[in-house]
């Protein structure tokens, strides 16, 4: 048997060491199989992006670019639950004639985020939050120029803890078209938003992220172009250099011809991920809200 040189030794080890790592790191398993949610209520014949459930379980709010009856294009739609079932949809009562789109509740229930190119913002789609009331909704704040630029910011998302905001902008340069921001709570406001450090924001679209319960992984979207290429869902951790480049997750998830995207926890049962998909095996329309279950295994 031929000796090994010193040189093919060191590259088993390495490459052993290598795979050894992977094997250690963070991944995301599916413990349940896809499913549609709220069939005929909150996925419907018309284009239902990014599904909201209320800490409490009793409403659900979501976008959509082309459902009738609202006062603008792009609205956000509300559903609650009774002990007769979940209402029918109706918009909800802070959108206007602008865009209104990405909703979101704070982990606490008593905000929810969302983004609007409503006059009055600095320019683009801005974030906003509005408080949740007794009486239905507050008055809309705009989050302020330490999170909102000149470009859009898209898809806010509270880490589980309340102390920090995940976004989605590209008016902030950065490493690409869109990149994923943070900023943290500050009083009543916001601090300096600054970029995901690491190799997770790329020049492509990354964006429409989401923190899963421990406030450090997350899953989030990518495509080379959002406008007019298809879109796929992400998992990522952190480690010592920041946030890895992400993994493609799932093919239960990331279903062949079609597009995954805008993840959201359910507050109340954070083993629960809901993620919108066009999907070639069952849609009801366009785009449709789904939930798996999940776990991370480190």
């Amino acid at each position: 048997m031929r000796t090994l040189t010193r040189a093919a030794r060191i590259l088993i080890v390495a490459t052993a060491s290598a795979s050894a790592a992977a094997s250690a790191a963070p991944t995301l398993e599916l413990t349940s199989a896809v499913e549609l949610v709220l069939p005929g209520v909150a996925s419907s014949e018309f284009s239902d992006i990014r599904l909201a459930a209320s800490p409490d379980g009793r409403t659900v709010l979501w976008g959509s670019t082309n459902r009738p009856g609202g006062p603008g294009g792009w609205d956000i739609w509300l559903a609650r639950k009774s002990a007769s079932g979940w209402s029918a949809p109706e918009a909800a009562p802070f959108n206007t004639s602008s865009k209104e789109f990405d909703p979101v509740y704070s982990p606490d229930g008593r905000m929810v985020y969302f983004f609007s190119n409503r006059p009055g913002g600095r320019g683009g789609d801005d974030l906003y939050r509005v408080p949740v009331t007794d009486a239905g909704f507050g008055a809309v704040e705009n989050l302020g120029p330490q999170v909102n630029s000149a470009g859009d910011e898209w898809a806010p998302s509270p880490s589980p803890d309340g102390k920090t905001l995940l976004f989605a902008t590209n008016g902030r340069g950065g490493a690409g078209r869109h990149d994923l921001f943070l900023a943290p709570v500050e009083g009543a406001g916001f601090g300096a938003a600054r970029a995901l450090q690491g190799a997770i924001n790329t020049p492509l679209d990354d964006f429409d992220a989401a923190f899963l319960p421990d406030g450090s992984a997350l899953v989030f979207s990518r495509s080379t172009d959002v406008e007019n290429a298809p879109v796929a869902l992400y998992f990522a951790t952190p480690g010592a250099q920041g946030y890895d480049a992400g993994t493609l997750l799932s093919p239960a998830i990331n279903l062949e011809g079609g597009d995954a995207f805008a993840p959201t926890l359910d507050w109340a049962d954070p083993t629960i991920l809901y993620f919108s998909s066009h999907r070639t095996d069952a849609t009801a329309g366009k785009t449709d809200h789904y939930r798996v279950r999940f776990r991370v295994r480190r």
